[in-house]
């Protein structure tokens, strides 16, 4: 079971979530400049650059997003349909799919998505699609085939992790708040002028609570009011089944925070050492390229044979590399240099390991291989800043 935990830090919204006796996963959100991610505004194609296959997109504000052609998902803010081609101050409506990163500027899509706590509607793709974690085959070709009986010939339906375990009357009701809000979208572009904002995506701490599994949360905790009436109004709205989870904490003689170890947390959390508990180590280094991970024996002194010590601190390495790429929000390339194993039978079990503990994970993430040089090869999708450039930013403002 996990407890949503959302309090403010160091004048940000700090959403935390616990699960047993550990934060999983930290989202920071500057209340002075909110985050675009999910957003979907009318942009204007500044330029277009053929080698790379891509447009850069102007959102308003001096704010330049990167659209790849290959998206050929392209809608015309004046309803027209497209031909397939982009022109510079061509007028389009764009998604902010991914956060900046670095130098690297938000990236854009023309496949709109909106999301709601059991379904994504996606105007770009048409298809009927399930989270891979629904496995009960018979419930999907119920679903699917009630689906396709709504399903609108300019959208198609994601059906999300949560959805098996909601009523009837739940699905519906969220499907057809979704379409009213896509079709609403499209229509209103027709009428809307250049860099406007068509739909603004929930703050991470309601979009934390609306991604959340139903059967796994135990308590949504919040310190401050105004968050508090913030979230029971969306509990009302969109998840009044949850609305018992909602608690405001009020324990003036030991404060959220310490209560959470926030402080203590986020140190951790920013910190490029972590300890095992075997006496290892790993040493996290993110840089502009990828992250790499190095894995130490450090104080281990166990009484067990080489091979066998060499595999006991892998595979705890592989728990916690698991824990940290969630919690820091590390994404993109990740390379990880375990401690050399002299028999294919041991790397083959530490990467079945490593693979297993990475499927778990919310934010697609796949283990690419053993290079040649025994390094093992991940990839995390890129979505949000990691950890170390939320707490950077806010370093920034504050200056």
């Amino acid at each position: 079971m996990s407890k949503l935990i959302i309090t403010r830090w160091k004048g940000s919204v700090l959403t935390l979530l616990h699960s047993g006796k550990e934060a999983v996963q930290i989202h920071i959100e500057s209340e002075e400049s909110q985050c675009v991610l999910g957003n979907i505004y009318i942009g204007k194609v500044n330029k277009i650059v053929k080698n790379i296959n891509a447009a850069f997109v102007d959102m308003g504000q001096g704010q330049m997003g990167y659209l790849s052609l290959g998206d050929g998902m392209v809608h015309h803010a004046d309803g027209r349909l497209s031909d397939g081609k982009l022109r510079q101050g061509d007028e389009i409506i764009v998604q902010v799919e991914r956060d900046a990163v670095k130098s690297k500027a938000p990236v854009l899509t023309g496949n709109l998505n909106i999301t709601g706590r059991y379904f994504v509607l996606t105007s770009g793709k048409k298809q009927i699609g399930f989270s891979s974690k629904i496995t009960d085959q018979a419930w999907k070709l119920k679903m699917k085939s009630q689906l396709e009986a709504v399903k609108g010939e300019n959208f198609g339906i994601i059906v999300r992790t949560n959805a098996p375990g909601a009523s009837e009357e739940e699905l519906q009701k969220e499907l057809q708040s979704l379409i009213h809000t896509l079709n609403k979208l499209f229509e209103e572009a027709r009428y809307r002028t250049c860099y406007s904002l068509l739909y603004s995506a929930a703050p991470s701490y309601l979009s934390g609570l609306r991604d959340s599994l139903k059967s796994t949360l135990e308590a949504v905790i919040t310190d401050e009011p105004d968050i508090y009436e913030a979230v029971k109004s969306y509990l009302v709205q969109n998840q009044p089944e949850d609305l018992n989870l909602l608690v405001l904490y009020e324990d003036k003689l030991l404060p959220l925070s310490k209560l959470y170890r926030i402080d203590k947390t986020m140190e951790e959390a920013l910190g490029k050492r972590v300890w095992l508990k075997s006496g290892g180590y790993l040493v996290i280094e993110p840089t502009e390229a990828l992250t790499v991970i190095d894995v130490n024996t450090g104080k281990y002194s166990g009484k067990k044979e080489l091979r066998d010590t060499i595999m006991k601190i892998n595979l705890e390495s592989a728990e916690e590399i698991g824990h940290q790429l969630r919690l820091r929000n590390l994404s993109g390339i990740i390379i990880i240099d375990f401690i050399d194993m002299a028999f294919e039978e041991d790397k083959n079990r530490l990467v079945a390991r490593l693979t297993d503990i990475l499927s778990k994970d919310p934010v697609k993430t796949t283990v690419v291989e053993i290079t040649k040089l025994n390094l093992v090869e991940v990839t995390r999708k890129k979505i949000r800043k990691p950890l170390h450039e939320q707490v950077s930013q806010l370093s920034q403002e504050r200056v």
